[in-house]
């Protein structure tokens, strides 16, 4: 069985608030910016051989690759980022989706996005990105309970 690299709490509604959590002990945007390069920094290892087009995220104005593996019943994702924010963005949605059936990934909605804020602060590239990726796990999800 795959072992997901993520804190992984037994729901993706409790992953979520968590995050919300561990972000309202911030008081500004500075300091929010720079957990999540901090959480950027704990993503595992990626593989050189990984960072290629085929594994290439589009939509992204930052270089991200993300490699899906696993089934239905349980999706891990490995992902990294040229930029460090992008980086912890990657950790936030992992950390909610990552080790996770396909069900309870087409089940739940990214609403720690709006709960720490993200979606007043991110730039628009940014906010496309994170779409992105957001949809590409759920598309991955989809593609496996079919």
């Amino acid at each position: 069985m795959i072992n997901s690299p993520f804190p992984l709490e037994p729901t993706p509604a409790e992953a979520q608030a968590t995050i919300a959590e561990e972000f309202s002990f911030f008081g500004d945007w500075s300091e929010r910016y720079q957990y999540l390069i901090d959480l950027g920094r704990k993503l595992p290892t990626f593989p050189e051989e990984w960072k290629s087009e085929e594994h290439r995220l589009l939509g992204c104005q930052s270089m991200v690759w993300i490699v899906p593996e696993g089934n239905a019943d349980k999706l891990i994702f490995h992902a990294i980022s040229d930029s460090a924010i992008v980086s912890g963005l990657i950790y936030l949605a992992l950390r909610v989706y990552s080790g996770r059936s396909a069900a309870d990934i087409l089940a739940t909605e990214p609403d720690y996005v709006s709960a720490i804020g993200l979606a007043k602060h991110l730039s628009p590239t940014r906010s496309n990105g994170l779409a992105a990726m957001l949809a590409f796990i759920r598309d991955t999800a989809k593609a496996q309970q079919q």
